[in-house]
This record gives C-alpha cells, sequence and structure tokens, in this order.
C-alpha cells in the first residue's frame, strides 16, 4: 500500500495488486479511469495514446507504423506529439541492463581469446616435445603433409571440444533466465564470437604445427 494524497489534498491509499513484468507500462501506475476522474478531476484529456496499425503481419505492420508515426509527429508537432514503437520503448527500458550485458559479453570474449592463446601456447608446446615421435613417424614414410594434418586435427579437436564445453556449461548457467522468457537471447553475437575464437585457434595451431614440422626432425630422432 501507498500513501498520497488526492488533487483535493485529502488523504489516499492506493493498494499494489499486480506488477507488469517486460512490458511498456513497467514504469507507470495504472488504475481504472473512473478512481482517476473521482481523486483527480483535474486532469482532463489524455497524454498518452495507444495505436495499432492495420494489417496482422510484421511485414506489412512495420512500413504502416513508421508512415503513421511520421504523420502524427509532423500534424500534431504543435502539442509535442512524440510517436515511438513498443519494441522502442521496451528498449529504452532495458538500456542499462542491454549495456551491462554487452560489457560481460565483451569481457567474456576476452577471456575465452586469452584462453584460447594459452591453449594454443600448451599445444604448441606439445608438438615440440613431440619431434622425437614425429620424426620417427617421418622415418617410417609418413609425409610432412599427413603428420602437419594430422597434428593440426588432433590441437583443433582439443580447442573445439574445450569451447563445447565451457558453451554447454555457460547455457546450464543460463537456462532459468531463458526458461523464464527475459529479453532477446544475443545469439548471433555470442555465435560470432565463439566463431572467431575458434577461427584463431585453429589457425594459431596450424601455424604451430607448421612451424614445428618445418624444424630439422633428423636431432629429435637421434634423441630417441
Amino acid at each position: 500500500e501507498v500513501e498520497m494524497t488526492d488533487e483535493a489534498g485529502n488523504p489516499l491509499r492506493l493498494r499494489i495488486v499486480a506488477t507488469l513484468h517486460a512490458s511498456i507500462f513497467q514504469s507507470e501506475l495504472l488504475i481504472s479511469e473512473a478512481n482517476l476522474r473521482r481523486y483527480f478531476p483535474g486532469r482532463e484529456g489524455f497524454s498518452t495514446f495507444l495505436l495499432r496499425p492495420g494489417g496482422d503481419e510484421p511485414d506489412v505492420v512495420q512500413p504502416r507504423a513508421d508512415q503513421l508515426s511520421q504523420a502524427l509527429e509532423a500534424d500534431l508537432a504543435d502539442f509535442g506529439f512524440d510517436a515511438i514503437t513498443t519494441a522502442e520503448q521496451l528498449s529504452r527500458f532495458q538500456a542499462v541492463q542491454n549495456t551491462y550485458l554487452s560489457t560481460f559479453q565483451t569481457l567474456g570474449g576476452l577471456g575465452l581469446l586469452l584462453g584460447t592463446l594459452g591453449l594454443d601456447i600448451v599445444l604448441i608446446r606439445n608438438v615440440f616435445e613431440r619431434l622425437g615421435e614425429l620424426a620417427a613417424l617421418r622415418a617410417f614414410g609418413f609425409r610432412r603433409r599427413a603428420l602437419s594434418r594430422m597434428v593440426l586435427l588432433e590441437n583443433a579437436f582439443l580447442l573445439l571440444l574445450g569451447l563445447a564445453l565451457g558453451s554447454a556449461a555457460a547455457l546450464v548457467a543460463a537456462a532459468p533466465y531463458l526458461l523464464l522468457g527475459g529479453s532477446p537471447f544475443p545469439w548471433a553475437s555470442l555465435a560470432l564470437t565463439l566463431g572467431a575464437i575458434a577461427a584463431a585457434g585453429i589457425l594459431a595451431c596450424a601455424l604451430a604445427s607448421s612451424a614445428a614440422l618445418r624444424t630439422a626432425l633428423l636431432p629429435a630422432l637421434k634423441e630417441l
């Protein structure tokens, strides 16, 4: 319950019976028109209008909404009329939340990139530690291209497996948010980030395997 005064200065107690989640009215206090006229008779007319352009198809509604907004703002400019879409209104409410999400997504992407570079360093070290094994395979007749492909596939498998496990863990952590139907999840940007990390990791693995197999394998073979 909220205590306030009406237009005449008399005490007025309002009881909040429900809240609106993810709605264009989530920053407003809604009461019936009868009670509004009873306790605030000085407020005449309407300050907010809800308009729905004709048509049910999204590709038809959006152009009509844009045309209607331009026409209303042009004809009612003297009254300070401002027309916005419901999607724009919701995005304004979620601007701070979206900023935080974008920031943490960027930081998470940088963390994944650093982790990928760390994995690449480990894989490069693993390749150089296996020079003796690679030299033995080379002595048995394996071509350098075949050895390079084998090392690349091994390292790429580890990289993609790590990304898959990390993504699965992140989806499990975000499952409650997804099931509750919050803001639209940024699948496109997330897929782009993971794709860029995977491409950078595979490129680093390819360069590592190529550099390792270009070294002289005969000294490594003698050390076996």
